[in-house]
């Protein structure tokens, strides 16, 4: 969750959004999955209420904004865990059943995987859908579109992204003698230093394997390419073995938390017992980390990932969602007002921004106050400077594969292995790559080696 933004950083995600768009077409099997048909989303003639999954800290403010300016379409909230910590599951448990909610929120790295499972409703045909394009920074909109120009509808509306940064406890580091660490060598050091004094640098959790790819994208590394109809998968490549091989050297040598599951009570405790001292995350964690640990107030700040070269400015993205509208939805019309509204209207923007650190998809959001005020909890620093820093820096060129889901399944148990001593981290890519391969075969779509 957070915002690339800017009208320059939109046009280069448009270059590699657009080569997205183009993939997944072909990946997701064209037309005839989902629900999708011209004049099929016409307005309910009387009230409307609809259900709405979402893991995003104070939705339930904006859902309560929207449901007192619209008594005719009311929305109920239910608040989930994290995607891939329940949410997918259920909301793949619960489209089985034809109990699914009528709208979701699915990160962008997943809307081809419900894509691929006839999961979404295309409201390219409801009214205002068609016509916001133009309100979203352009990469993002091509992210919910399926095939060239939106030939193949659109799937949900862009919510926020999660370009990457280091969050650091500043008195610790100052207490230590540690300078910010500008690359990943110097972060070992700090490590080794933090360690001396009984802290651990970070966490290196089992159970968060897009946070572990938005470490690959830094590195320039791809999980998938594509090769004229078909796909390759590329989980194991050598960029990737650099990132895999410098953590499981941190994991050796117990520089690293490896006890501790993101967004995890332990954690937490972690955090404010000053436990651990860095948590390399996206825009939305500045939010996690505030309303987390609140016994550290003010002596945290925010600084670039570090990188591989010095002098560089590459950073990952974790995260990203936008709000879908899930197939056997029987009111998409208002499903998509709703979606339009939460993601576009400036007081919702202000609310989410506040409450769940989301920086928007929607241009105007980038004028929001809050994103230029200090921080409090980060001692008075303007956090989101750093943000819109770090989304310059963002490969444009990583492409999702079309069954994420699965190959975060096969990251997260093989990294569990790792961790336990049965494994390495370069293991864990290897076997990625064939098991994500043997995943697109099971789903007919063409392999390249």
């Amino acid at each position: 969750m957070a915002m690339l933004g800017g009208t320059s950083v939109g046009r280069r995600w448009a270059v590699g959004g657009a080569a997205l768009a183009l993939t997944m077409v072909t990946g997701c099997g064209g037309g005839g999955t989902g629900e999708s048909a011209a004049g099929a989303c016409e307005p309910a003639s009387g009230k409307v209420t609809l259900q709405y999954w979402s893991w995003v800290p104070g939705m339930e403010q904006a859902v309560d904004l929207w449901n007192r300016e619209h008594p005719d379409i009311q929305v109920e909230l239910k608040n989930t865990p994290s995607g891939n910590a329940g949410t997918y599951q259920n909301l793949s448990n619960a489209l089985k059943a034809g109990k699914a909610p009528d709208l979701g929120q699915i990160e962008y790295d997943s809307l081809a995987s419900f894509r691929l499972k006839e999961g979404l409703r295309d409201i390219s045909s409801c009214p205002g859908v068609t016509e916001a394009e133009t309100r979203f920074a352009d990469w993002t909109w091509s992210q919910v579109e399926f095939g060239a120009e939106g030939e193949d509808g659109v799937w949900a509306v862009p919510q926020d992204t999660g370009p990457m940064a280091l969050f650091y406890r500043k008195d610790v580091f100052e207490d230590l003698g540690i300078a910010v660490p500008k690359t990943w060598q110097e972060y070992e050091a700090a490590a080794r230093t933090v360690r001396k004094a009984g802290k651990y640098i970070t966490h290196f959790p089992q159970t968060d394997p897009n946070w572990f790819t938005g470490l690959l994208w830094q590195n320039e590394a791809t999980l998938f390419e594509r090769e004229g109809d078909a796909w390759k998968v590329t989980v194991d490549r050598p960029e990737s073995r650099q990132v895999a091989d410098y953590w499981q050297n941190m994991i050796d040598d117990k520089l690293v938390a490896t006890d501790l599951q993101g967004f995890s009570p332990a954690l937490y405790k972690s955090w404010n017992s000053g436990e651990v001292v860095t948590w390399i995350s996206a825009a939305w964690g500045y939010s996690t980390l505030r309303d987390n640990a609140k016994a550290t107030s003010g002596k945290w700040a925010v600084a670039p990932m570090p990188q591989w070269k010095a002098g560089e400015k590459r950073a990952g993205n974790w995260g990203g969602s936008t709000t879908a509208v899930l197939a056997g939805s029987p009111h998409p019309a208002e499903a998509s007002q709703f979606a339009l509204w939460l993601n576009t209207d400036p007081k919702a923007l202000e609310i989410l921004n506040r409450e769940g650190g989301l920086y928007p998809a929607a241009k105007a959001g980038l004028d929001l106050p809050a994103l230029k005020k200090p921080v409090d909890f980060y001692g008075r620093q303007p956090v989101f400077d750093v943000f819109a820093e770090a989304s310059a820096g963002v490969d444009t060129g990583f492409t999702w594969g079309p069954t994420m889901t699965d190959t975060y399944r096969f990251l997260s148990d093989g990294t569990a292995n790792a961790i336990g001593g049965g494994s390495t981290l370069g293991d864990v890519l290897k076997q990625t790559d064939a098991q994500s391969a043997e995943s697109l075969r099971k789903q007919s779509l063409d392999v390249t080696e």
